[in-house]
């Protein structure tokens, strides 16, 4: 199975730029599967919402550290979340075939927004160890879940669309 990309959704970056543990997971994996020849592509999205905060950038140059080409890695400056990561990856990157990439606890929704957007979306789980404010995150996850039922019911548009992007081109085309 080729997939048209690998999506690593965003998670936290420290003002230092330096990746937060789930984050980090998440890229392990997602590069594991690209050595492996699950896709030739990445994608990586997250917040880059404003001057000061940008995990995208620190997701691409960890890929890059890791072997990545540049050109292989897409960057979504834009996915606030998870339901716009993914409608994102469909209409700026043309994704039909994904792979998604994040902790189990939240892979469920992942999925489940994916298919309901017409993506022929796969799951891989990435969770080598234990979390702190793991209890946090589920509650927010419940409320999450709620959210976006209606979400893929009424389908809005996220925060930014614009120029297509699609993900069998240059990656370098997302760079800022």
């Amino acid at each position: 199975m080729s997939a048209d990309c690998i999506l690593v959704l965003g998670a936290r970056v420290y003002e230092s730029g330096t990746l937060s543990p789930m984050l980090q997971d998440r890229l392990t994996q997602g590069i594991e599967l690209y050595n492996g020849g699950a896709s030739d592509r990445l994608l990586v999205s997250g917040d880059h919402g404003s001057d000061g905060y940008d995990e995208v950038n620190a997701m691409k140059q960890f890929a890059i550290d890791a072997g990545i080409a540049s050109e292989n890695v897409f960057m979504d400056h834009a996915g606030f979340s998870t339901y716009e990561s993914l409608y994102r990856a469909r209409d700026i990157f043309e994704v039909k075939k994904i792979i998604i990439v994040t902790q189990n606890y939240h892979l469920y929704r992942a999925l489940y927004i994916a298919k309901k957007l017409g993506l022929d979306a796969y799951g891989v789980a990435s969770d080598p160890q234990k979390y702190g404010g793991q209890t946090k995150r589920e509650i927010r996850e419940i409320v999450a879940r709620v959210k976006d039922f209606f979400f893929v019911i009424v389908k809005p548009k996220p925060t930014y669309l614009g120029e297509t992007i699609p993900v069998d081109t240059n990656g370098d085309l997302t760079n800022d």
